[in-house]
């Protein structure tokens, strides 16, 4: 599998490929090159509607000068522990941010989200990650401020230095599940409400009578997936000397699934 950076020749394919409708892993497999390639590489780059192949190459080309120039002044990541390969962080927090963007959040949410997610503390100040990401605190601002509208960061005082810090915990993906459980509830009250004014058992009716069950259906079973799924966002894997992971056998993990609770999910599918 070939490495290096794509050449403007491979940003041809792949433009080439996104007009005829082909799918990531089919131009990365023509390519010979990782989906992860071809998808941070269109993602940074106007998305699959409004990727060019000249424009990607020549802001490829300008991103590469910055960053030199950047390495030139000081470093770009934050301190790395470990021994990790701080070239191998950067590059992985940017792989991050693609995964973030392609489930729908804007690219500096997803930056700042990728770089907290990276650090070991889980967390950092405005001021942080304004340097690390290279933009104005006004931009950090604005991502913090969506990213907790969405439960996926939350703020920390830290009276000792009188300033706030931006967290992601554990704690944040159960609430992040429960929010996306319960952000169905207004379109099955009013789809309740179109049942009667359009009239039972019409099409109409009938087809938002059927989505409010469904959607109920869904609900009811995320909610319950994430409380029994709860623990283990605090249970860390077994270690041994060493230090691989050992996968728990899956007596020891699993949650026994309750059975009326299903049977009642399922009956309610089915009416």
């Amino acid at each position: 599998m070939p490495g290096g950076r794509l050449t403007q020749s491979e940003r041809q394919q792949i433009a080439t490929g996104l007009a005829d409708g082909l799918a990531y892993a089919e131009i990365a497999r023509r390519l010979d090159r990782p989906t992860s390639t071809i998808t941070r590489e269109v993602m940074r780059n106007g998305g699959p509607a409004g990727y060019r192949a000249d424009l990607a190459h020549r802001a490829t080309q300008q991103r590469t000068h910055r960053r030199r120039h950047t390495t030139q002044q000081g470093p770009q990541t934050l301190p790395q522990g470990y021994g990790r390969d701080t070239e191998a962080v950067r590059d992985y927090q940017e792989t991050l941010t693609t995964v973030f963007m392609t489930s729908g959040l804007p690219k500096m949410m997803a930056r700042v989200l990728g770089c907290l997610y990276t650090t070991d503390t889980g967390s950092l100040t405005a001021s942080e990650l304004a340097r690390h990401l290279k933009v104005s605190p006004a931009s950090i601002s604005k991502a913090i401020t969506f990213l907790e509208s969405q439960d996926l960061v939350r703020r920390e005082r830290d009276e000792q230095r009188r300033r706030e810090r931006y967290v992601v915990d554990d704690d944040l993906w159960y609430q992040a599940m429960l929010r996306s459980a319960r952000a169905n509830d207004q379109f099955i009250e009013t789809a309740r409400q179109g049942v009667d004014i359009l009239g039972p058992g019409t099409p109409a009716a009938t087809r938002l009578e059927n989505a409010t069950r469904f959607l109920d259906f869904v609900s009811e079973a995320l909610t319950r997936a994430a409380q029994q799924g709860r623990e283990v966002l605090y249970t860390r894997p077994e270690t041994t000397p060493d230090s691989t992971a050992t996968p728990r056998s899956p007596d020891s993990t699993a949650t026994p699934r309750s059975e009326g609770a299903e049977t009642s999910a399922s009956s309610q599918l089915r009416r």
